[in-house]
């Protein structure tokens, strides 16, 4: 009951953070046409956006609740009591540590196909905008809980473990975007909008690079840091066709079924579900790590 109670007042705190999103948007989109070398908005591509940024906070929102019992659970199981007095320097804890299990989610749902499945449609704009943070996917309700298991074990309660989660993706919205450079010594610390243009890049030297959420530390610390350095080509390395939202949800759904059911053994049907996107069993397409040693 007490975390339901919760994700309502979350809920209630949204209303005025949308108003404030869309507003930015539109300041955006001002900027934006002003600027002919930025990609700018484009109408069925925003649509699209907006389009499964509403199944997110609708059909999402629903299913997120099924990952209560699991941080209940864990939490029942706690070794610690973080969260429990709640004191300042336990929310500073809580930033840092949540960042670093996004940072864990993240970085796994681009090197583990079936999990990329659940994520890709987040990258699949060729454009880079304020929308472009709208246009989420449902299955990492499904397949995200585990990774902030660990923060419920070590003592925060849920409820905190969903405020540490918005307040990472209110920060996150503001990556997505063209207007804002580079920002002088911060760019070592915080994740920035240069830094996250180069994690939605298709260049190859950009691929699976810069997956922190308010900070970049973990990235330099565990190799996966890139800066920005020759212009941003976003989208994906076999971009989807057309805008229809669903077509955008579960294409790779689709494809790593196909995948896995034309495989000739079991071994390389594990291996389409479980090594990196781009993997054959043939070697006919080539996973990030390949195509940067090729490109080296």
């Amino acid at each position: 009951m007490i975390a339901s109670e919760q994700v309502s007042s979350l809920v209630i705190y949204a209303v005025p953070v949308l108003a404030a999103a869309a507003l930015l948007m539109a300041l955006e989109a001002r900027w934006a046409a002003r600027h002919p070398e930025a990609r700018g908005y484009e109408l069925k591509d925003t649509l699209a956006s907006m389009a499964m940024g509403g199944l997110k906070l609708t059909v999402g929102a629903v299913a997120k609740l099924g990952s209560l019992p699991l941080l209940l659970l864990a939490y029942n199981h706690r070794v610690l009591d973080l969260g429990r007095a709640a004191p300042w320097w336990s929310w500073v804890v809580l930033l840092l540590a949540e960042d670093l299990c996004f940072y864990g989610f993240h970085r796994t749902h681009h090197a583990v196909r079936a999990l990329w499945a659940a994520h890709v449609n987040h990258h699949s704009s060729r454009r880079y905008n304020l929308s472009t943070a709208w246009r989420q996917t449902l299955l990492t309700t499904i397949t995200g809980p585990v990774f902030w298991a660990p923060l419920a074990v070590v003592g925060y309660p849920p409820w905190m473990i969903l405020v540490a989660q918005t307040w990472s993706q209110v920060y996150q919205f503001g990556l997505h975007t063209e207007a804002i450079g580079k920002l002088g010594p911060l760019e070592w610390i915080l994740n920035t909008p240069s830094h996250h243009r180069v994690h939605h890049g298709k260049n190859v030297r950009y691929l699976d690079r810069n997956h922190g959420g308010i900070f970049i530390v973990w990235d330099r610390w565990f190799g996966t840091f890139e800066p920005e350095g020759e212009r941003v080509t976003y989208g994906l390395t076999r971009d989807v066709d057309g805008y229809n939202p669903l077509r955008l949800l579960f294409h790779e759904v689709i494809d790593l079924v196909r995948d896995v059911r034309r495989a000739p053994s079991l071994r390389a049907k594990l291996g389409y579900a479980l090594r990196p996107p781009g993997w054959s069993h043939d070697g006919s397409s080539r996973t990030a790590a390949e195509l940067r040693r090729l490109g080296a």
